[in-house]
């Protein structure tokens, strides 16, 4: 329970649905982090909205201190990533390894048969056996992106009773309630990033240190100079610091040679990239290749592609059209209609 209003909706739902409930937030950061986003990611007061909740429906509430866990498993592999010239994707991560993984363990000690979440997803057991996982019937808050990580034993105890509902529907929820979250408004941006500024925070937990190299074009011609590949991203525009009669946009970051490439705005484009770590969900790996629809970051509304399966977790994918700016280090989720066949990272 974040203290948010889907969580929130989420315990209601469950209560009314005859089941046995338990209230967890899992606290993520040491308290005397001074990085924090003190309304956010189990600040002071999301936890006593989720405690207040929990105390008004009359289920029990734990805090679980994770925050060993999500200091390796989050926060390391934020920074490593841009440090890497990759740009992560940190709430994949923390679903996989500490929603759908520590919390999975919290829950076998505490007898508990599932782990539910606000997510607006939805998951069901096909009549083979193995577990599906779908959008979430309101598509402007689906989040399944997120979740193509999760293996077949954690989608088993995972329930989203949101799936099926809308956002509004989950605020009419809470507000039949009486929840105090009922109207609280939701955050966009990276749970632990005060004010989205990734660079700041990483400087300021002392997580990347700047690091001078050069600002080159694709002749490798030196434009100017740069203050370390982490603060970069592909198709960054703003903040490059270097005059031109034209646009020019991040196109390649080389941690290797500490050089930030920059070019024209068609060299962003991309018809084929390979993604590694693969997770399938309908099968343990496709027999042949597939058709799917492929989303290369969160916003992103999708493209036909075609998905071809290589050895060691590794798969080809072919656009239909081109794309313009697939970052290495994201998430390229698969889809057939509603259903996530799978997904993987983009590599570089």
């Amino acid at each position: 329970m974040s203290g948010g209003v889907d969580s929130s909706a989420t315990a209601a739902l469950l209560l009314e649905q005859g089941y046995d409930v338990i209230g967890v937030t899992l606290k993520l950061w040491p308290q005397d982090c001074v990085n924090r986003a003190e309304d956010k990611c189990c600040g002071p007061q999301a936890v006593t909205d989720a405690r207040s909740v929990c105390h008004q429906l009359g289920i029990p509430y734990y805090l679980i201190d994770e925050s060993a866990e999500f200091q390796k498993h989050v926060i390391q592999y934020f920074a490593d990533e841009y440090k890497a010239g990759r740009t992560p994707n940190p709430c994949v991560m923390c679903n996989q390894n500490l929603k759908f993984g520590r919390l999975i363990d919290r829950a076998n000690q505490l007898g508990a048969d599932y782990v539910a979440t606000g997510h607006f997803a939805r998951v069901e057991r096909a009549a083979g056996g193995r577990m599906l996982l779908r959008r979430g019937r309101d598509l402007g808050k689906d989040q399944s992106y997120f979740l193509f990580s999760l293996r077949q034993d954690q989608l088993a105890r995972a329930m989203f009773p949101l799936g099926e509902k809308t956002k509004t529907a989950t605020r009419e929820v809470a507000r039949h309630c009486h929840l105090k979250t009922a109207d609280k408004v939701e955050s966009m941006e990276i749970c632990f990033v005060p004010d989205n500024n990734y660079g700041a925070f990483l400087q300021q937990a002392n997580l990347v240190t700047k690091t001078r190299g050069d600002i080159v074009d694709i002749q490798g011609r030196v434009l100017g100079q740069h203050e370390g590949v982490a603060f970069y991203t592909i198709g960054q525009r703003k903040g490059l610091g270097i005059s031109s009669p034209k646009p020019l946009y991040v196109v390649e970051l080389d941690a290797t040679r500490n050089r930030v490439v920059v070019g024209d705005d068609s060299l962003l484009a991309r018809d084929e990239f390979t993604v590694r770590d693969c997770n399938w969900i309908p099968w343990e790996r496709p027999a042949a290749d597939c058709a799917v629809m492929v989303k290369i970051r969160h916003n992103h509304p999708g493209a036909a592609a075609t998905v071809t399966p290589l050895e060691a977790g590794r798969a080809r994918v072919k656009l239909a059209v081109p794309q313009r700016a697939v970052t290495p280090g994201q998430a390229a989720v698969f889809y057939q209609e509603d259903l996530v066949v799978g997904g993987g990272w983009i590599c570089r």
